[in-house]
């Protein structure tokens, strides 16, 4: 707390790189792993080449992933954007197939029988009852986009791992402390406010696919 309160602005600018690159990196993550669940959903014997494939990057080690991007796009911002939306790929991408695979089909059917169009059944039906689940991804993929950025400290990108890296070189344990608490807090506060997003959504839009 001694350095959080000696160093505040700093930490701050920090925290504001920090959230930057994971925001950045969790609104890429979700345009593109949203029409790819979507897909999965509706073309399923394509769920195991893209799963498999989304699974391959989930698991190679976080820096051999940014050390296999630096020769193509160099150090800082970018090979951490991307690294960061290949490893939020698996979670968003099953979560929307599952969310929207799981809808009761006679739900839909009685959409249809309504009159209601494919786009219509997707965004009045499908999609409101398919929600929590999304976000239930959107919410994991979050919190590790937040804790993974601070490793990408080490390849130039800023943020809170700055702190913690140069507090583990001079052993310096209230910067390394001080940086962890940071990056905790900001993990909390976000899936704080995707929890509620989720169930203020999940209450509203459930509401309304009854209505429909």
């Amino acid at each position: 707390m001694t350095y959080l309160l000696a160093n505040g602005p700093a930490v701050w600018r920090l925290s504001v790189q920090h959230m930057e690159i994971a925001g950045l990196s969790c609104l890429l993550a979700i345009l593109i792993a949203f029409p790819l669940g979507v897909l999965l959903s509706r073309v399923r014997w394509l769920t195991g080449p893209v799963l498999g494939t989304a699974g391959i990057f989930y698991t190679i080690p976080s820096l051999a992933l940014f050390a296999l991007l630096i020769p193509i796009l160099g150090l800082g911002m970018k090979p951490t954007v991307l690294a960061l939306v290949l490893y939020s790929q698996l979670t968003l991408i099953r979560n929307t197939a599952v969310g929207i695979s799981e809808v009761d089909p006679a739900l839909v059917e009685a959409a249809r029988g309504m009159g209601m169009t494919g786009v219509q059944r997707f965004w009045r039906v499908e999609m409101p009852l398919a929600v929590p689940v999304v976000l239930a991804g959107v919410r994991t993929a979050t919190a590790m986009a937040i804790g993974l950025t601070t490793i990408a400290a080490y390849i130039g990108a800023g943020g809170l791992g700055v702190l913690i890296f140069q507090g583990i070189s001079t052993a310096h344990t209230d910067q390394v402390l001080a940086g962890a608490l940071v990056v905790s807090a900001i993990a909390l506060v976000a899936d704080l406010v995707l929890a509620l997003l989720q169930r203020a959504l999940g209450s509203v839009t459930g509401v309304r696919a009854w209505a429909s």
